[in-house]
């Protein structure tokens, strides 16, 4: 029967475990003296540091969390992280868990102040990363003179030790960091530490200083941390060129030189990104650098040398492409360069930006190969001496090249707003005019592909000429297009018909209505006979006849050409 009773109740007979009550050296949430290892608890400490971080308000310690699995700290810096945790957040043995809002300690204000934050977190060693990307600057150094009591509570801090209590103030408001350091190694680092120190008293152990306004009180505790660092390049190497700048900030600012000369020696030896660049030439602005590798990075920026032996260097490279003569080569200069003089540009051109003489005075050059070439293209060139003639092959080559070189001059001139001076050239080029009828349609079409450039220029706004020169510019090259216009529809090279029709019948109508008429009648009388052969003009045409005819003008004479 007691093996029954037994069987029935297997619990029975068995002997309880006694229930004991959690010490208070084992509840981790009420004391500070020894959290639990815990992701955001990960323990850096190391007996040789000379620095702690004893504080931090909400959102600093909030933004440390986020921050710390990404950031390029190691086991030497001697630091280790307890403090406030973000609301959404609890810490847990080993893990980290949601929690309903009701549970969370209460939030400690942005601007409590540094006794009660001393007297919450005790001797705590805490730290508080910065956000990585934002800009730093070293903001207002002052000495405090607030009585407080930090005597350490855990007795582990031997006194003289940590005997420089550094307060970190954020700008606007950003956060409150306080930096627990030993005197002998601030001030024989920092020149403006060790004056503040000298001029203070010490109170309840420890010499107060305080730092207002930081942008940043990750770069500002970075850069105290390279005071503790024997190889200051080492931990430039992984912290980047961006970061280095900053730290190179606050280094100039407490007059660390020896950060200063790291930070140097480091940008010096790396590339640049063009935001770095800039970055730089902005604090170069600020900061007086003596120091043999700042002139190596002064010459870097171009900032020590106003008067540069490549005065004309603009002129020299556009002249070389003009004059190059490989084809893929040339094509893949020209749209860089003209980028680089671009007035859109987001390099900035001073004193030795290309001027309008020297890309007319390469124009003309142009121009006057091309006479040269048309003119041995229509057997009208004089013989030389070597007796060298170019194959007809050639010949169109090198019309070709001339005519490319011309149309990127001009789009530069138009992107510039020079190209009026060119239009009033182009529409006395009588010489080309007479050698175009008698030239080869293989050939004389190239000419025409300059018009169609200028006439879209018109036609879009883009070009603003005078009346005169629209009038001569249209009734030289306006016939001359009409013949072409079958051969720039086949052979294009980048030109678009459609836009040049459209342009085209818009830049007849800027003219006085009595020269339009002329041209127009010319147009229909050709389109008439040869079709698509011709350019379509007809929205302009109905345009021009509405104007002319039908609101009660008279009809106007025929002009003779």
């Amino acid at each position: 029967m007691d093996s029954s009773a037994s069987h029935r109740n297997p619990q029975k007979g068995r002997r309880r475990k006694p229930i004991t009550k959690p010490s208070s050296s084992s509840s981790w949430c009420c004391s500070f003296k020894s959290p639990p290892k815990s992701p955001e608890t990960l323990s850096l400490s190391s007996s040789k540091t000379h620095l702690k971080i004893v504080g931090t308000t909400f959102e600093s310690l909030s933004k440390s969390l986020n921050s710390f699995p990404n950031s390029p700290q190691s086991s030497k810096s001697g630091l280790s992280l307890v403090g406030r945790i973000d609301p959404r957040r609890i810490l847990s043995p080993g893990r980290v868990s949601p929690i309903d809002s009701e549970m969370i300690p209460p939030k400690i204000s942005n601007v409590c102040q540094e006794q009660e934050l001393s007297r919450e977190l005790g001797s705590t060693r805490s730290v508080g990363l910065g956000d990585e990307r934002e800009n730093m600057n070293a903001g207002s150094v002052s000495g405090a003179g607030e009585d407080e009591d930090d005597d350490d509570a855990d007795g582990v801090v031997e006194e003289g030790v940590f005997d420089v209590r550094l307060s970190l103030k954020g700008k606007n408001g950003g956060g409150l960091l306080v930096l627990e350091l030993n005197s002998k190694v601030l001030g024989e680092n920092s020149k403006h530490f060790s004056g503040l120190i000298k001029n203070s008293k010490r109170r309840g152990g420890f010499f107060r200083i305080e730092v207002l306004e930081v942008e940043n009180l990750g770069v500002f505790r970075e850069t105290i941390e390279l005071m503790f660092e024997v190889d200051i390049s080492k931990k430039l190497i992984k912290y980047g060129a961006f970061r280095a700048i900053d730290i190179l900030e606050v280094s100039a600012s407490i007059k660390f030189d020896r950060g200063v000369s790291s930070c140097l020696k480091y940008l010096e030896a790396v590339p640049w990104t063009e935001e770095e660049e800039e970055k730089l030439k902005t604090l170069f602005t600020r900061f007086r650098f003596d120091d043999a590798t700042n002139n190596e990075i002064f010459s870097r920026l171009n900032l020590n040398d106003s008067n540069s032996p490549h005065e004309n260097l603009a002129t020299q490279i556009v002249r070389s492409i003009t004059t190059c003569s490989n084809t893929k080569t040339r094509n893949e200069l020209k749209p860089m360069v003209k980028g680089l003089l671009s007035k859109s540009s987001v390099y900035e051109k001073h004193d030795f930006d290309i001027t309008k003489e020297d890309l007319y005075s390469i124009c003309q050059s142009c121009l006057s190969c091309l006479v040269s070439l048309f003119q041995e293209a229509s057997g009208t060139a004089p013989v030389k001496q070597d007796g060298n003639k170019k194959n007809e092959k050639s010949l169109i080559e090198y019309i070709a090249w001339q005519v490319e070189n011309i149309t990127w001059l001009l789009e530069i001139f138009l992107d510039h707003q020079i190209a009026e001076d060119f239009a009033e050239l182009w529409a006395h080029q009588n010489e080309l005019l007479e050698m175009h009828q008698k030239a080869s349609p293989m050939v004389r079409y190239e000419l025409s592909r300059v018009s169609a450039v200028l006439f879209t220029a018109i036609g879009t706004r883009k070009l603003q000429c005078q009346a005169e020169s629209r009038i001569a510019l249209l009734y030289s090259w306006f016939s001359p297009m009409l013949l072409d216009f079958g051969w720039l529809q086949r052979c294009r090279k980048g030109l678009n018909v459609r836009e040049l029709e459209e342009a085209m019948g818009q830049a007849l109508l800027t003219l006085p209505l009595k020269k339009q008429y002329a041209l127009f009648m010319e147009w229909f009388r050709c389109f008439s006979k040869h079709g698509t052969e011709c350019p379509n003009l007809r929205n302009a045409f109905q345009i021009w006849w509405r104007r002319s005819f039908l609101r009660g003008s008279e009809t106007p004479a025929v002009e003779s050409r």
